[in-house]
């Protein structure tokens, strides 16, 4: 593929975002560009004393030539997504990649106004910016289960990788929605701690019920969870064939059984790695939102900035 032009514009602000590095002391360089470009060209525009450069496209074949120029490569594949999601997205990648560190400064440069063009430079502190996610990151999702539910759930699964229980990681899946649906393919993998009680006693919004939840989830076994926040099972085997789906690689049974349900039903799959204490969502047997995990709690918020769309190709 043809590399475009490296225009003056773009020059500017990669020279401005290689100063803006040495002059906050951040740790790295994100470039977030559209295209295939010259990548020796613009290694040759940023200070050698950067040692991290990351340089994301949507297509794999657009950052071919950019690792023997001495940039780390990113391949996104969110090109019809917005812009906070892309930006997101890419540097959760880098962190999972190795390639940042959770507690690092990163400068991004993007097209934050006018597509293609870079024309926008944030300075993001990596462990706020992975940490906190607003309402609209669920709302895409187009799911039946309730926002409310839904961060319930993710602030838990979230302790879960983030505390462990007695000094040891856990990892556990968390189904939820289309609970009928969703039933027909589980089996008890043993005694169910939930069976019996009440549903005020099974409530996710009861800080007693999700301390129970911390020490279930380490047993083996899925949560069944209904769209009004109620566990309705615990310990539940998960059987549904998952031959049409495709995950990275090192993602372990919890991943795949969490995707093949999510594509089985409308229930969306939420899994804590046990490796890493990393939270991902799945929908439609699809990885939708993943969350590393942070010193502190996620911080919820509202999030009303939509950028210009862009221009069609």
């Amino acid at each position: 593929m043809a590399a475009q032009r490296l225009t003056k514009q773009m020059s500017t602000i990669v020279d401005a975002a290689s100063s803006l590095v040495l002059q906050m002391g951040a740790d790295a360089l994100l470039l977030l560009i559209d295209g295939a470009y010259d990548w020796a060209k613009i290694k040759e525009r940023i200070a050698p004393d950067i040692e991290t450069v990351i340089v994301a496209a949507d297509r794999p074949e657009d950052l071919e030539g950019a690792e023997a120029a001495g940039l780390l490569p990113l391949p996104l594949n969110k090109e019809d997504s917005p812009l906070l999601e892309r930006l997101q997205h890419a540097l959760l990648e880098a962190v999972a990649d190795g390639f940042l560190q959770a507690n690092w400064m990163v400068v991004a440069v993007y097209s934050g106004f006018e597509h293609p063009k870079l024309d926008s430079i944030s300075c993001i502190r990596l462990d706020d910016r992975l940490r906190r996610l607003t309402t609209r990151d669920l709302q895409r999702l187009e799911s039946s289960v309730p926002l409310k539910v839904l961060k319930s759930v993710i602030d838990l699964a979230s302790e879960i990788g983030r505390e462990g229980r007695e000094g040891k990681k856990v990892g556990t899946i968390f189904v939820v929605g289309d609970t009928r649906k969703v039933l027909e393919h589980c089996k008890d993998s043993g005694f169910d701690p939930m069976r019996g009680y009440n549903r005020d006693a099974r409530s996710l919004f009861d800080k007693r019920v999700r301390e129970d939840l911390k020490e279930i989830a380490q047993m083996d076994g899925a949560f069944v969870v209904s769209n009004e926040g109620i566990v309705e099972k615990s310990r539940q085997i998960i059987e549904v064939a998952h031959a049409d789906i495709t995950l990275s690689k090192g993602l372990g049974a919890r991943h795949w059984a969490a995707a093949a349900i999510s594509q089985s039903t409308n229930a969306i799959g939420v899994v804590v790695s046990q490796s890493t204490g990393t939270v991902r969502l799945f929908q439609k047997g699809e990885t939708v939102l993943r969350i590393e995990p942070m010193d502190r709690a996620v911080a919820w918020q509202e999030f009303n900035y939509e950028p210009p769309p862009a221009e069609s190709k």
